[in-house]
Order: structure tokens, then sequence, then C-alpha cells
């Protein structure tokens, strides 16, 4: 189901939930709006978005799909093997 910003809603269900989250997540990612808030965190605030949003990718994503469709990183990631 694809929302748009005026129906978001949460807790009603899973389905609308999450349809809510992607809507509200590709508003917050525009660079305009992004920059902005960015630019109003205080260091504090901006290490608990990052330390809260990494921790849910790690939860959720594979390796591969934290490259490829987070970082949008085209060719395999490899890890080099440390000595």
């Amino acid at each position: 189901m694809k929302i748009n910003p005026h129906q978001m809603c949460f807790g009603l269900n899973l389905e609308l939930d999450r349809s809510s989250l992607s809507c509200f997540l590709q508003l917050a990612g525009k660079p305009a709006f992004a920059e902005m808030l960015a630019n109003r965190l205080s260091s504090a605030e901006i290490e608990k978005v990052v330390h809260f949003l990494t921790g849910i990718l790690k939860e959720n994503l594979s390796e591969d799909e934290y490259h490829r469709l987070f970082l949008l990183e085209q060719s395999p990631h490899h890890h080099p093997e440390e000595k």
C-alpha cells in the first residue's frame, strides 16, 4: 500500500504502520529537509539518531542489502582479510 503524507497514521495495523513509516522515511530523506534538520541537531542528538538507525539496519538488513540498497553500491562489498 502506497500512501501520501496526509494519510500517514501509526498504531492502527501493521500494514498501515509500514506504509506510513515508508512515507515518513522518504519525507525525512529529502535533501533540503535532511540538511536543515542535521544542522539543527546537537552532537548528542546526532549520536542518538545514528546509533538507533544503524542498530535497526544491522538487525534487519543483510550486509549485501545494506551496501546495495542503503549505500547504493553497484558491486558486491568485500572485506579485506585482516592480517
